[in-house]
């Protein structure tokens, strides 16, 4: 059996890929291209990606794929139809991500919340020790307890974020795109009224029909003046375009970011014009790179391939 890693640096440099050599020759590229990929996976049996599209262009002509496995939860990069079609099966990494895409919501928060990056520069420039006052109370900034917080998307990722904030005494509201019915206790409301209501607005959903282009200049203009609005889960959920009007005319307080709609970063992306770190923070796609959770990744893939072998469906979205 011949796996193919088409992009070991999305793992980063750090990676091991040993557990793969046990199930057969192991052939690894640091990066692809989708136009890479016609000459890198035709002989292949198993393919191990992440970001590159799988469809009949990509693997036309891989004759023995007969598996996919993703370095990630998300498979809207793959062409199930064409999939299904040819019989080649696909299995994602599911759960993997979700302490350290949670720790890392809160991270975002607290950076922008807490205007860290206002008080570190105040200390570090020497105003702090020519001050007076033990205190500095330029930049205000509130508590958690007793604030709203409204989540897009409750799955595993959004389950935690609701905990950890509910520990810091915030009420939860959430939202189904799709219009499901989550089995929760947390008060599910529609989209209207979890952004007027909610102090603090996370998005942990999937990228489909229902959530593309979900946060639009409309919407956010919906939301608190001094809200502050998080996005841990894919880029084009939200209308980067319209997400600067609103920091920049002042319908939202702040945003943090951990995805993009292109990444690496677009030069010309509006946001990049937006400086003031207590307005926005943008950090490039590493919520889920804690070394634990890449490390897990790989286990889990090479586990996904032996329970493909071994007619486990688990994992399986195709």
């Amino acid at each position: 059996m011949k796996i193919v890693i088409l992009e070991a640096d999305s793992l980063g440099e750090d990676m091991v890929f040993t557990p793969f050599e046990a199930l057969g020759e192991v052939v690894i590229y640091r990066t692809t291209t989708a136009d890479e990929m016609e000459a890198k996976t035709l002989d292949a049996d198993v393919i191990v990606a992440n970001k590159v599209p799988i469809c009949e262009e990509t693997i036309g002509k891989a004759k023995n794929l007969k598996l996919v496995c993703l370095t990630a939860t998300g498979f809207n990069n793959l062409d199930g139809d064409y999939l299904k079609k040819r019989g080649i099966a696909a299995y994602n990494v599911a759960g993997y991500s979700t302490n350290g895409v949670a720790q890392h919501t809160f991270a975002l928060l607290f950076y922008v919340l807490e205007k860290l990056n206002y008080y570190d520069n105040y200390v570090k420039s020497g105003e702090y020790s020519r001050g007076s006052c033990f205190s500095h109370f330029a930049q205000n900034f509130f508590e958690l307890d007793g604030k709203t917080w409204g989540i897009i998307g409750l799955g595993a990722i959004g389950r935690k974020v609701a905990q950890i904030a509910e520990a810091f005494g915030c009420h939860i509201l959430c939202y189904s795109a799709s219009g499901s019915k989550y089995n929760t206790t947390y008060e599910q409301v529609g989209l209207d009224e979890l952004l007027s209501r909610s102090d603090i607005v996370s998005v942990h959903a999937p990228l489909n029909a229902y959530t593309e282009n979900l946060m639009t200049l409309e919407n956010f203009r919906k939301m608190k003046k001094t809200a502050i609005f998080l996005n841990l889960a894919r880029g084009a959920i939200v209308n980067e375009a319209d997400l600067y009007t609103a920091l920049t005319e002042g319908s939202i307080g702040a945003a943090g970011l951990d995805v993009l709609c292109k990444e690496p970063m677009d030069p010309e992306n509006p946001l990049l014009k937006i400086q003031d770190s207590n307005k926005l923070i943008i950090t490039p796609h590493i919520a889920w790179a804690a070394k634990e959770t890449r490390f897990r990744v790989v286990d889990e893939v090479v586990k996904n391939i032996q329970r493909f072998q071994n007619g486990d469906a688990t994992n399986r979205v195709y």
